[in-house]
């Protein structure tokens, strides 16, 4: 199959097969000329970097409700969108989300810039989003790789460089298949293609309308496309939660505002460290003189590094600390709900 040959075919596949999503307004009406809200495009590409279309879906519905359009969201107090955010993922992007928004809001009227040189000119916007709100908003040809494009390139050119070293070649084979027509309809097939075919595992090639041009199939093996290389070991880390009582309230500090879940409201910790506390050690980071006990542990995973939180427990008092009902946790981040909710029910 030519380049051509292969675009007619999936692109004529999207028509048929193209998901219905809530920020997408189909290729029917791309075609038409109607194009996806620009904002709309924007957070759900935001939400999905950390998480699934089936994750992301709930959270996006109840953002675009909330907040319908940037310079709602613009406006929005920090901690309501932190709070909305929770369970997204790194806070950062939350953050990010927030600063964009303003800038759009602020510098350009409410209403996103047109271009992807525009549009990487905002404050927490990288190069994979400028291209994909280029594209699927604004009908630009830009080239817009996820991780679902980089296997169907992988596969359909049998790339034999294990990912991430082979990231810019597979670029370089999108950016091939990029033309003036449909950009932003092409994005989205490549996406949905490999979202829903041609899948990390167990691949449906005989749903595929490109199998006649994948070197990867050809092999015999198309699953163990892209290549990768071995992982290095996740690091585990150890902490100590405190979960301090007054009542029906819980005490929370803020954490600082940059690294991990920065500016957000968390239980208080003691270091996250390689080595596990001690019981004198884990006394010594509480964040006030009380009758600590032991209440269990919970396990946490993060991108990068796995975490063992030990509980402790008591009842006090301490005034430079953020007392909150019991009902208000389920906005914590979910390390922290996972801590409380296991801390407050383990205590006889």
């Amino acid at each position: 199959m030519t380049p051509e040959q292969i675009r007619h075919s999936l692109l004529s596949w999207y028509d048929a097969h193209a998901r219905d999503l809530p920020w997408r307004t189909g290729p029917a009406a791309g075609q038409g000329g109607v194009r996806s809200d620009p904002y709309r495009v924007w957070l759900s590409e935001v939400m999905l970097q950390q998480t699934t279309v089936p994750h992301a879906a709930p959270y996006f519905l109840k953002f675009t409700a909330r907040w319908p359009t940037v310079s709602d969201l613009a406006a929005a107090p920090d901690d309501e969108v932190m709070a909305a955010w929770a369970g997204l993922g790194y806070y950062a992007r939350a953050r990010n989300l927030l600063a964009c928004a303003r800038a759009v809001a602020r510098d350009h009227g409410g209403v996103f810039p047109d271009t992807e040189a525009g549009l990487l000119s905002l404050p927490g916007l990288g190069p994979y989003t400028a291209a994909a709100v280029g594209a699927i908003a604004f009908d630009r040809p830009t080239n817009v790789v996820d991780g679902n494009v980089e296997r169907v390139m992988a596969r359909l050119f049998a790339v034999e460089t294990p990912l991430p070293a082979a990231k810019p070649e597979l670029k370089s084979l999108a950016a091939a298949l990029v033309r003036d027509e449909r950009p932003g309809d092409w994005a989205q097939a490549l996406m949905d293609l490999g979202a829903t075919v041609c899948r990390p595992k167990s691949p449906l090639c005989d749903r595929c309308p490109v199998t006649a041009a994948c070197a990867g199939l050809a092999t015999g093996a198309p699953e163990s496309y892209p290549r990768k290389s071995a992982k290095a070991a996740r690091p585990h880390r150890h902490g100590v939660a405190y979960i301090l009582t007054r009542g029906d309230e819980v005490a929370l500090v803020r954490r600082p505002p940059k690294g991990l879940l920065g500016g957000m409201l968390g239980l208080p910790t003691s270091d996250w460290r390689d080595a596990r506390w001690s019981d004198a050690e884990a006394l010594v980071a509480a964040p006030a003189l009380a009758d600590w006990r032991g209440v269990g542990e919970v396990d946490h995973v993060f991108t990068h590094f796995s975490l063992t939180l030990r509980l402790l427990r008591a009842e006090g008092a301490a005034e430079e600390l953020i007392w909150t009902p019991r009902r208000d946790l389920d906005a914590l981040p979910s390390v922290f709900l996972k801590a409380a909710r296991a801390g407050l029910s383990n205590l006889l």
